[in-house]
């Protein structure tokens, strides 16, 4: 899994006990509306849910596919095939060397020339949906951990990280039994897809997941794109905005999105550093049903607690704190159903 500002890796276990609690027969369907990594939608389709994962960055909806939309039962060997074959490929360097090994300084070239050569085979190929979306979150994998970041893609490391000088070599994801579905779309429009439960984990600040992970997106699309900074970011980072990004726009498009989600039982999680306060989120959900808040301590994100440098890596300020607060919501018509994922929550 990659490294992701946001990841759900410390709240996932609570997640899926809340989720559980909802249904103890795992036999709902999960609408995971802003899925990101897909970690959740992983966790839920490992438990036997039927999972509709949704997001509208094409990396997020490429690693979905891979994870909660592709069968292992179907697609495990010739994944497996396909794997070791792209893997013996030697490196040719190309546009992504050229942007993100010498523009910028993200991989060593002798990385990117590996990562450019794969790409370019796997476009060539006209893969299955499934399968392309397998290859692809593989490379985006093993790119991963030979990067030069502290986790997001917004500057590189002054020096070089000693994960970076690892040859770059790609691995089977791990693939689940069953199928899920992903849709790739706004979360506007994706919510109101039929559903049992709703996981909303939104945007909570002002940077840009696309942002964030602009390289991903360009590895998935391979639509080698202007990019503009010393990041080399898509020139699309500047024309995709999202409401949720915003302090002004993102209480009523939290409240819109809630306004159309289908599914009678909803969890939300929500740090207490996003732009939407604790009273606002609980005025838009305490309508629609009773209402659990339960809070979680983490540390920050790992640059937080690094702390502040300017471009020339000179520390210029000072963290204010490196801990946060997670606030998981479980909302539902059944008080019953409240009172069993609150005593689900206590006992993970």
């Amino acid at each position: 899994m990659i490294k992701y500002l946001g990841s759900k890796r410390l709240l996932l276990p609570r997640i899926l006990a809340a989720i559980g609690a909802l249904d103890p027969t795992a036999s709902a369907t999960v609408l995971d509306l802003f899925s990101g990594t897909s970690r959740v939608g992983q966790g839920l389709k490992r438990l036997g849910f039927d999972v509709v994962a949704n997001d509208h960055n094409r990396y997020a909806t490429t690693i979905a596919t891979c994870y909660v939309q592709a069968d292992a039962r179907r697609w495990g060997d010739r994944a497996a095939r396909l794997i070791a074959e792209l893997d013996r490929i030697p490196g040719e360097p190309g546009w992504f060397t050229e942007t993100y090994c010498r523009a910028s300084r993200f991989f060593q070239p002798h990385n990117g020339a590996r990562v450019d050569a794969v790409r370019e085979a796997i476009a060539r190929m006209a893969l299955e949906p499934e399968l392309e979306a397998i290859a692809l979150t593989s490379l985006l994998e093993a790119a991963d951990r030979v990067d030069s970041t502290v986790g997001v893609q917004m500057a590189y490391l002054k020096s070089w990280a000693a994960r970076s000088f690892q040859p770059l070599a790609l691995r089977v994801p791990e693939l689940l039994p069953g199928a899920g579905r992903v849709c790739l779309g706004d979360a506007l429009e994706a919510a109101s897809v039929r559903a049992d439960i709703a996981y909303l984990d939104p945007p909570y600040n002002q940077h840009k997941y696309l942002g964030n992970y602009h390289i991903w997106e360009s590895l998935v699309t391979w639509d080698k794109p202007e990019v503009y900074g010393v990041a080399c970011k898509r020139v699309d980072v500047r024309t995709r905005p999202s409401a949720f990004n915003s302090r002004p726009g993102a209480v009523e498009a939290f409240r819109a999105v809630v306004s159309r989600v289908a599914a009678p039982a909803l969890v939300v999680s929500f740090s207490d550093e996003g732009h939407l306060s604790r009273a606002q989120i609980e005025s838009i959900l305490t309508p629609l049903g009773h209402l659990l808040a339960f809070e979680v301590d983490f540390p920050r994100y790992v640059g937080a607690r690094i702390g502040i440098f300017n471009p020339a890596g000179v520390r210029t300020g000072r963290v204010s704190h490196v801990r946060n607060r997670e606030i998981l919501y479980v909302v539902t018509p059944d008080a019953g159903a409240t009172s069993r994922a609150l005593t689900a929550l206590r006992e993970t």
